[in-house]
């Protein structure tokens, strides 16, 4: 069968030609999605968890139907749940960070059928919203449609995923029906590599959030440019029989070839080949997804960073001058020097697996994109103009750690926004994604340095670091810090055991909870936020860039040390959430702190719904808000107060009597001013209401 491996041109079609096109290329992803699971031979066998760091199978089964939900509400294009309680459990675990929950303790997974006929519900749902929703062409990122081109290349990348974590399970789990198209052009020799010239030249990446041609994650808009002087390339990618020269040389014992963190890896996995190679009775053996031949020496290698890294150290020293990986630009540079994108690759699944390395031949180069990623040695980083897109803020940021390294090119399986030059994918250096390399020798400079781990440069969160970490301004005292002194008096009335800080921004008032509480628990639906106190946490300290005037800035550093809160970090943990659809395990507290929040959720009246079950007998919620509804955050039909009808005032205060009352008692409200600093000279001076209640 041949799939639509190119994303959706945004610019070109009528608006009901596009719709059409849109609708085909959501089913067959989402119905291919679904095929790649009919390869386990048992349904049992989906609770399998084929890697440690990730979910069992079954999450990400029903992850990619939650994904448009979650995003469709978030967008406010529907206020509708299919599964609420799926909603949540299916929402969040791709990458091992801290706010990533894979305590299975936590989980209780539904059933195959049930999550089926989730999907089936959401397909049907999804459809709906394409076949009426209303947009204009050209498609661009403030375009309702662009949402569902999100949710439809999420579902790619999960594609992909899904078949490494398939490669990574049991065989004996697996049925070994061939359901795709698979090569079979193994060979027991393999073409000796050597190195090609490339000439030099510029290298430019530009994207447009308001023009783009086609779908593309936040980290590809919007410029970047490079000068790239004359270097080599190896004319293939290294094949499993350059890399067995490698492995009959001893390189994994030999362990000068392996950098600091690799020799981490290399003593926590004791590897000693590929993670997909197998060795048996004197002969070495390839897992292919869902079968196992006798090693290829022709394909192309599947390994991690640290071994190309290593390996790049190794034929160095046989070769007698150094060879690395590409740099990202070098990489882009090949790209141009060859014209790749418009030569026949092993792309969008052609085939079900790898190819020979001198199939696919590009100018005078092999696989320059396709059959298998090609790792960097550049970590990602924003271009010029980055911002991320309001619906997936955390899509890149969190990977902005100088510990994700780009992988370039596609593989076999690729699809969508995937098959382009401009895509920008990264990955955790020990990860395995359908991932090899070539090698280069250069003498470009290149940087593995580029994001200070305690340094925050997104101005949106910068301006939140100076108000949550920032002295008094005007005499008003910091609202964080404040806060929760004006609540202290109440909490001696209470048990201080378990605190929730739902809406925790960057942290500040859930490290001052912990001077109180046994446990605190911040929950933010931003990654970004919570980022920062992530990193506080882990490194004490962070500096952040504030405006001063115009395009000068200032840099200030917040230390935990400075506000008697390092002694406490550790009581705090933080998770990535939403506030209108919390996990159920996210309940028993003594006190849930909500500061800011009501009148920035998409659907609080949910929220009112909801959060009186998660707070103890004789516990406390406190609401602290302006009540500054605004339909950016909230549609108009969903504010809680600020509007007139039948000729009455609706007020916030009044509505919250009206939900909590009989559940809770109220024992003060009280107003707590704050001021918002967005420039040297430029403040905003709010006063937020704060409103105490105790649960009955």
């Amino acid at each position: 069968m041949r799939y639509i491996s190119n994303t959706i041109d945004l610019k070109r079609g009528s608006v009901e030609e596009k719709r059409q096109e849109i609708r085909d290329y959501f089913l067959q992803t989402y119905t291919l999605d679904e095929k790649l699971f009919e390869m386990l031979s048992s349904v049992k066998n989906i609770y399998e968890q084929p890697n440690k760091l990730r979910h069992p199978l079954i999450f990400y089964f029903g992850h990619t139907a939650t994904f448009f939900m979650n995003k469709l509400n978030a967008s406010n294009i529907t206020q509708q749940r299919i599964n609420k309680s799926y909603e949540s459990i299916f929402a969040i675990g791709v990458d091992e960070m801290s706010w990533d929950d894979l305590n299975s303790e936590n989980y209780a997974w539904p059933s195959i059928a049930d999550t089926k006929a989730y999907r089936d519900a959401v397909k049907e749902f999804v459809l709906s919203i394409i076949d009426t929703l209303e947009f204009t062409m050209p498609i661009n990122w403030d375009s309702p449609m662009w949402i569902i081109l999100m949710g439809i290349e999420h579902e790619n990348i999960h594609i992909e995923t899904s078949s490494v974590l398939l490669r990574e399970l049991d065989i004996e789990f697996l049925n070994t029906e061939e359901i795709f198209t698979y090569n079979n052009e193994r060979s027991t020799t393999y073409p000796q590599n050597r190195l090609l010239h490339v000439k030099g030249g510029k290298v430019v990446c530009e994207k447009s959030h308001e023009t783009p041609d086609a779908y593309g994650w936040d980290n590809e808009f919007a410029y970047h440019k490079a000068q790239i002087e004359d270097f080599e390339a190896s004319e293939y990618l290294v094949s499993n029989g350059e890399y067995l020269e490698f492995i009959k040389e001893g390189g994994y014992k030999k362990l000068h070839y392996f950098s600091e963190d690799g020799l981490r890896w290399l003593d926590f996995s004791k590897a000693l080949m590929p993670r997909f190679w197998l060795y048996k009775e004197g002969k070495y053996y390839l897992r292919e997804i869902n079968r196992i031949v006798e090693l290829p020496l022709n394909y192309p290698v599947d390994v991690n960073f640290y071994e190309a890294e290593a390996f790049c150290r190794y034929k160095s020293e046989k070769l007698g001058f150094e060879v690395r990986l590409p740099s990202e630009d070098e990489y882009y540079r090949l790209y141009d020097f060859t014209n790749a994108s418009d030569c026949k690759a092993n792309i969008g699944l052609e085939y079900f697996n790898q190819t020979p390395v001198d199939k696919f031949k590009m100018g005078d180069f092999f696989d320059v994109k396709g059959n298998v990623w090609q790792w960097s040695l550049t970590p990602i980083y924003p271009f010029d103009g980055f911002k991320t897109h309001f619906a997936y803020d955390d899509f890149t940021t969190p990977t902005f750690d100088d510990r994700h390294a780009l992988i370039k090119g596609g593989s076999f399986i690729s699809l969508g926004n995937e098959t382009l030059r401009s895509a920008r994918y990264a990955f955790r250096k020990h990860f395995f994604q359908h991932a090899g390399f070539r090698y280069v020798k250069s003498k470009n400079p290149y940087r593995t340095k580029l994001n200070d781990n305690v340094y925050e440069s997104d101005e949106q969160i910068s301006q939140y670091c100076e108000f949550h970490y920032g002295e008094e301004c005007f005499g008003v005292e910091n609202f964080a810090k404040q806060s929760v002194v004006l609540l202290k008096p109440y909490l001696n009335q209470i048990n201080c055991q378990k605190a929730l800080d739902l809406g925790c921004s960057v942290g500040r008032s859930s490290f001052e909870l912990a001077k109180v509480f046994d446990e605190v628990l911040g929950i933010d639906f931003s990654a970004n936020f919570i980022n920062v106190g992530v990193k506080l946490q882990k490194y004490n300290t962070l500096t952040y860039r504030f405006r001063v005037e115009g395009d000068i800035f200032e840099n200030k550093r917040v230390s935990l040390r400075d506000f008697g809160l390092e002694e406490v970090k550790d009581k705090v943990s933080f998770m990535q959430g939403d506030a209108c659809n919390l996990k159920e395990i996210y309940s028993g507290y003594d006190l849930i702190f909500c500061s800011n929040l009501i009148d920035r959720l998409y659907y609080p009246q949910k929220f009112l719904d909801d959060i009186p079950l998660r707070v103890n007998k004789g516990g406390l919620l406190v609401l602290l808000s302006p009540y500054t509804w605004l339909e950016e955050y909230t549609p108009k039909e969903n504010w809680l107060g600020g509007y007139v009808k039948d000729n009455k005032e609706i007020k916030t205060l009044q509505t919250l009597k009206d939900n909590l009352l009989g559940k809770f008692t109220l024992l003060e409200t009280m107003d707590v001013p704050f001021v918002l600093k967005e420039s040297a000279r430029k403040h905003q001076y709010t006063i937020s209401q704060m409103s105490i209640w105790k649960k009955l």
